[in-house]
């Protein structure tokens, strides 16, 4: 389960949180239209072992309304979930995935396509990542890149998978250099990095489409952040929002892309100061932010996903780096959302990860005892 994806990178970026509370003209919070879940084996304390991924996480919805993650039980030992569409829960484990108590080894689900196929890792007794699809009969296939390393800590984390069954994600070297990959459906892969980057990241559960294009970001030798757009002939186009700071872990970071070629995600300022961004496939960035988000160093507005109608899902953080939810409409409207159930201190409250074709969005919430729980927020 441990994931060190340019972790730098990432601990400077995900500061960055998207949403929109007011926008002056329509602007509204439906608290009611959200739903809480747990999977039944999950821990019901937090864990320095785990933390702070310990509990239930929600990392993807397909337009079906499957939803799948991952959660830890009591003796911190990550499992697969999927939660079908009547609220069923199904918990799984990867062939392979170690199951030891207290090593935070195990599997974790990343993404679901239409057709009920997910992608994931799993870590072994080794602490060596694998990828893994999970085909809807429920068996497997698991595989390595090519130039994934072999010890503890490195090898291969599938993120993606698409309606064809291609995957992406990236892989550790054997000197815990970070690449991308694809897979076909057919088991065929490639391996990739923007010219320049230091440390290549294929973003999480939606930077696939049906197309072949991937999205991400990377990080190069003078650390800035740069978004990028690999086309299925191999092509990268690097991305940089108009206002990226430079250097110091700031800059853009693509998160999402859709069938369509739009892509969101957001950039951090010279200030440290997040802002969410929208980019058309012709190259157009819209960049936004919500007014009522914190204007702090650290903190601001990030968008995650971005469904086949335009429609945005993100986060955003206030003052006191509480998260909470938004979903931001093709036409520019926003509406905010906060799981009940969500703490309300620095590192709390509630992330959203992806948006199914319905406007449907799912991920978690953190509680004031800093324990997760899955959601999803109906539109």
């Amino acid at each position: 389960m441990k994931t060190n994806l340019i972790q730098a990178a990432v601990a400077a970026l995900t500061l960055a949180a998207a949403g929109y509370a007011q926008l002056s003209t329509s602007v509204q919070s439906y608290a009611q239209q959200l739903v809480e879940f747990d999977v039944p084996r999950a821990a019901t304390v937090s864990s320095p072992v785990c933390a702070p991924l310990c509990g239930t996480v929600a990392y993807a919805n397909n337009s079906e309304g499957a939803i799948v993650g991952f959660y830890t039980d009591k003796n911190v030992v990550p499992h697969g979930f999927l939660r079908t569409i009547d609220g069923h829960i199904i918990s799984f484990d990867a062939p392979g995935a170690g199951l030891g108590a207290d090593l935070d080894q195990g599997t974790v689900a990343y993404s679901i396509n239409d057709l009920g196929v997910i992608a994931g890792q799993f870590e072994d007794n080794n602490n060596l990542f694998h990828g893994f699809v999970r085909y809807s009969d429920g068996h497997f296939a698991t595989f390595d890149a090519p130039g994934a390393g072999t010890g503890a800590g490195q090898g291969t984390l599938a993120f993606n998978i698409n309606l064809e069954g291609a995957t992406a994600g990236v892989y550790f070297d054997g000197n815990f250099g970070e690449h991308g990959f694809v897979r076909s459906g057919n088991g065929g892969m490639a391996t990739f990095d923007p010219p320049g980057s230091v440390g290549t990241m294929v973003c999480e559960e939606t930077c696939l489409n049906l197309e072949g294009q991937i999205t991400g970001f990377y990080v190069d030798a003078n650390n800035t952040i740069h978004g990028f757009l690999r086309e299925p002939d191999g092509t990268i186009t690097p991305l940089d929002a108009p206002g990226a700071g430079t250097g110091n872990f700031l800059g853009t970071v693509a998160a999402s892309i859709n069938l369509e070629g739009e892509i969101t995600g957001y950039f951090v300022d010279s200030n440290n100061l997040a802002h969410g961004f929208v980019r058309t496939p012709g190259g157009k960035f819209t960049s936004f932010e919500v007014p009522s988000a914190s204007t702090n160093s650290g903190e601001g507005t990030a968008a995650f996903s971005i469904n086949l109608l335009g429609a945005i899902a993100g986060e955003f953080l206030d003052s006191g780096s509480a998260m909470h939810g938004f979903s931001r409409s093709p036409f520019g409207g926003f509406v905010t959302f906060d799981a009940p159930g969500a703490g309300t201190g620095a590192g709390q409250g509630t992330r959203p990860s992806t948006n199914n074709l319905e406007g449907v969005v799912v991920g978690w919430y953190v509680d004031a005892n800093s324990l997760n729980h899955g959601f999803l927020w109906r539109p």
